[in-house]
């Protein structure tokens, strides 16, 4: 095993492979088609003069289509133009000294965000996209150790903030402030005020380029900075779109949440193909389909979940609007669960793309229709220009359909963590911390994670961190936390708690205590009051049995069958825990 910074060095006979697949880009997604030779010149200048950041994409689609819609949410249509104005007076604004300023960003899906997003850009501030469904105690956290210059927020979560020290918002600008917010955590301008008092001058591309920290999804007050790099680059375009057909005539529905790296990813390539996007604030899944259907040709990107809810529609709902303009559906950050795949293709045509990946290593594999169509749990294939292997402990290639860990290396790894936290690499490629195997049809599947971490809803969560939060509750004696099958978020969270003697516990209380210290998606769902945790021959809590039926324990292992004092059951609404809606 070797801890180092994974560097993905392409041979020569990949970057020939390059020079094909930039070509193959122009021709295949239209970049390039229509419009006057002078805009395509001035498209490509602005391009090489800003680089493939943010505010790169822009310039170019303003020199190239400046009337062209950039953002569509619920205040309207903002062009490309007015955005690059808008833009400009914010990065002139924004109240950041010197040209390494760090701006945190606690905002859901708005215009008022990617505004912001540019700004920085131009600016070369660097960004924390903080996660919406963060508690106090992993907003404190994540504030203390980046310690951002300037945090710009949406009003909602001003609440959030006020549990902050001072020291860690000394500077807040709002993206909204409704009339009722005041007092000291209101006290800073908004956006608005900002673009109608700035001038916009022409700017420069900054000498510092900006860069974007993707947090983890941190189940206490310590997730882990990713820093991503300043320039994705039009390769990395280039291998999402030899497996997913994305076009500059589409317009792309952007529900996955911007702090998370699928968002993100969404935006650049977008605005890289000087496609529009549709942003909401909070995901609906008819107001998703209404979307789909105002709109010539769409590609929506989401989370599985937010598919589920589709799914969950009536069919006289879903039969109200007309889809046959959707031409991509493309989904990350959480596995498939059981037939979604093959169901919402029946209903809406072979459009679904799954994308295998991580903040850390962006992609790995794709998995198109026609692999949906041969195994919905599929993870699919690399696409151009990334290399896959499946690993033993050894760091040896394992065989077919043998499970092992999944290694990867692409264009767009990230530059590491900000802790300094190593990683594993191995010649190269970065580890994912998946288990998995490649069948004989050379079809990756995920098989699980390498340190139990359970996924819900697209969101990791750390069993022990949760743990941690339930010890802390008084009363509580013993507490382990498990993944159980979930129909719509793939897993939820169980906890199994020993309360002590005399301790008066119950579900409620014990979920609003986790909602306190953990991530919303992090409170279990399912509390349960028991009176021991089963354990093997040496003393450890073995977590698979919480689970499962009692049976004879094998030979060597402590027989054990639970002892239940009392059981909450999931209730019709979760509370404080995962909500119907996806987490933004």
């Amino acid at each position: 095993m070797v801890h180092a910074r994974p560097v993905y060095r392409p041979g020569m006979r990949r970057r020939i492979g390059h020079v094909r697949d930039l070509t193959s880009l122009f021709l295949r997604t239209g970049l390039l088609s229509g419009g006057s030779p002078q805009r395509v010149f001035a498209q490509a200048g602005a391009l090489r003069r800003w680089g493939t950041t943010l505010a790169g994409a822009v310039a170019a689609a303003v020199a190239r289509s400046p009337h062209r819609p950039a953002v569509i949410d619920e205040r309207g249509r903002l062009s490309f133009a007015e955005l690059d104005d808008r833009s400009t007076r914010l990065a002139v604004g924004l109240p950041l000294d010197g040209p390494r300023a760090r701006v945190g960003v606690l905002c859901r899906n708005h215009r008022g965000m990617v505004e912001t997003l540019v700004a920085c850009s131009k600016r070369g501030a660097e960004v924390v996209l903080l996660n919406t469904g963060f508690g106090p105690g992993q907003v404190r956290a994540v504030l203390g150790e980046l310690r951002p210059d300037l945090i710009v927020a949406d009003a909602e979560f001003a609440p959030v903030l006020a549990t902050v020290p001072i020291a860690l918002r000394r500077a807040v600008v709002w993206a909204d402030r409704p009339p009722g917010l005041a007092g000291p955590d209101g006290a800073g301008p908004t956006l608005d005020q900002i673009v109608h008092s700035a001038p916009a001058p022409p700017l420069a591309p900054p000498r510092v380029q900006s860069r974007t920290i993707v947090l983890s999804s941190g189940t206490t007050g310590r997730p882990k900075g990713a820093r991503r790099p300043p320039r994705p680059g039009l390769w990395s375009l280039a291998s999402m779109t030899s497996r997913i057909p994305l076009r500059a005539r589409h317009t792309v529905i952007i529900e996955a949440p911007l702090f998370h790296t699928w968002g993100y990813a969404a935006l650049q390539m977008a605005w890289g193909l000087r496609a529009p996007v549709v942003l909401r604030r909070r995901f609906d899944p008819e107001a998703t389909l209404r979307s789909v259907a105002a709109h010539r040709e769409t590609a929506v990107f989401l989370v599985p979940v937010m598919l589920q809810r589709i799914m969950e529609l009536p069919e006289e709902v879903r039969r109200r609007y007309d889809t046959s303009s959707l031409r991509v559906a493309a989904l990350s950050g959480a596995a498939l669960p059981g037939d979604l795949a093959t169901r919402f293709m029946d209903a809406f045509g072979d459009v679904l793309y799954n994308v295998y990946g991580s903040t850390e290593v962006s992609w790995v594999a794709i998995a198109t229709p026609r692999d949906l169509r041969r195994d919905p749990r599929t993870a699919g294939r690399p696409p151009r220009n990334t290399s896959l292997a499946v690993l033993d402990e050894d760091g040896r290639p394992v065989g077919r359909s043998v499970r092992g860990q999944i290694f990867a290396a692409n264009e767009l790894l990230f530059e590491g963590y900000t802790s300094g936290d190593p990683m594993e690499v191995r010649d190269g490629m970065l580890g994912t911390g998946d288990l998995g195997h490649i069948d004989h049809r050379g079809l990756l599947f995920v098989d699980g994670r390498t340190d139990g971490m359970i996924v819900s809803g697209g969101e990791n969560v750390v069993p022990r961190e949760v743990e941690d939060a339930l010890l802390a509750l008084p009363g509580v004696q013993e507490a382990a936390v498990v993944g159980v099958p979930d129909p719509s978020w793939g897993q939820r969270l169980a906890a199994y708690i020993v309360p002590g003697p005399g301790a008066r516990l119950d579900a409620d209380g014990v979920r609003a205590h986790v909602h306190d210290r953990v991530a919303r998606y992090a409170v279990p769902r399912d509390v349960h009051f028991i009176g021991e945790l089963p354990r093997n021959a040496t003393g450890k809590v073995v977590h698979r049995w919480l689970t499962a039926q009692p049976s004879p324990a094998p030979e060597g292992r402590v027989s054990w069958a639970p002892r239940p004092l009392a059981a909450a059951p999931v209730p019709e609404d979760p509370g404080p825990g995962p909500p119907r809606e996806t987490a933004r």
